[in-house]
């Protein structure tokens, strides 16, 4: 009979406590979703473009030519003084004419160039996407490359680009929780 009576009165406890610690654990739980909502609920700008113009008949790693140097110029003014398209970094293939593109913006920001040996499209536009969270970033590729960049973060056809388009640029919104949008942008 007594230890009925102790049984008994460890059942009446615990229905007392119930009510105290099940609404603070779900507070808990609800404030840590919501953190992690809005920590997520971040969107990565990917601006894809090809390398400038390069020197012609020199082999498979040319140097820029004048006209790809004053094009890289260019690009680097355009990208310090535009409002938001200023990149945290850039990613380039590993051949010269992508690095020397990259070459002046990089110096006049202080941003890192990753070079990326891999040339598949999609591990290129997956690593943007992963290293550059929430940021911007200028991907610098190829005529046979860029197209497949862009289609594998907008999620749409891009057209091929032919040899002598130099001044595409794509700009890629990547939300975290919606579809991507994709500007296409001629620069001259």
């Amino acid at each position: 009979m007594a230890g009925m009576r102790k049984e008994y009165a460890r059942l009446r406890r615990r229905p007392f406590l119930m009510p105290l610690w099940l609404p603070v654990f779900g507070a808990v739980v609800a404030l840590a979703v919501a953190i992690w909502l809005v920590l997520s609920a971040s969107t990565t700008l990917v601006m894809v473009v090809r390398h400038a113009e390069a020197v012609a008949g020199s082999g498979d790693d040319p140097l820029l030519s004048a006209e790809g140097e004053a094009r890289a110029q260019r690009l680097a003014a355009l990208m310090t003084t535009a409002e938001g398209f200023a990149p945290d970094g850039i990613i380039v293939s590993g051949l010269r004419r992508t690095q020397e593109t990259a070459r002046p913006l990089a110096a006049a920001l202080g941003i890192p160039v990753v070079v990326v040996e891999d040339r598949d499209p999609k591990a290129v536009a997956e690593r943007a996407l992963a290293e550059f969270q929430g940021k911007r970033v200028l991907v610098i590729g190829h005529s046979n490359t860029v197209p497949e960049i862009v289609g594998r973060l907008s999620r749409e056809r891009v057209p091929a680009m032919s040899e002598t388009e130099f001044g595409t640029l794509y700009v890629v919104a990547v939300p975290r929780f919606s579809r991507p949008a994709v500007a296409r942008i001629e620069l001259r």
